[in-house]
């Protein structure tokens, strides 16, 4: 997946024509919008699994959205990333909303995270984790929700109730 990411950055420096088209795919359902086939088309192996497909297009369009010149720092994973903007902002919306997140089905899914991104501008975040997480968002046991939540709760955490750990 970090060719993915590789693969669009090589892009963006030779043409930012690049990143109007994957924000503009935004606007649209992932994978509906075809002049950003040529950019997310090539990486896709499994035609057959429309989350896949959708996905892909979806972090493509939100790494779009996000970037932003000379940006530094090590890359956040999504749930650190949330803490991290809830501690700085001092504002309990940010946990709402990412509990918001958390609990989207596959179609409440592309409009809750475009939003999440939105709200984390500041942040650099790890796309190819994003995009690892959500290539697993239906899985049964809610892997991907579970890992999210740990790493906000174990960032944001300051005081522990009683018995909890240190």
């Amino acid at each position: 997946m970090s060719s993915f990411f590789e693969w669009l950055e090589d892009l963006n420096e030779k043409d930012t024509k690049v990143r109007a088209v994957l924000r503009r795919s935004l606007a649209f359902d992932p994978g509906v919008f075809v002049p950003a086939y040529p950019y997310v088309e090539p990486f896709i192996r499994d035609e057959e699994n429309s989350w896949r497909r959708e996905m892909f297009y979806l972090v493509a369009g939100l790494w779009a959205a996000h970037w932003r010149e000379g940006r530094t720092g090590e890359p956040m994973q999504l749930g650190r990333a949330c803490a991290f903007h809830q501690t700085q902002s001092k504002s309990a919306s940010t946990e709402r909303r990412f509990i918001n997140l958390l609990d989207a089905d596959s179609e409440q899914l592309p409009n809750r995270l475009r939003q999440m991104i939105s709200l984390l501008r500041e942040q650099n975040l790890d796309f190819e984790d994003l995009l690892k997480g959500l290539l697993y968002w239906n899985d049964e046991l809610k892997r991907t929700q579970n890992a999210w939540a740990r790493d906000f709760y174990r960032n944001i955490q300051t005081s522990y109730p009683e018995g909890g750990q240190k």
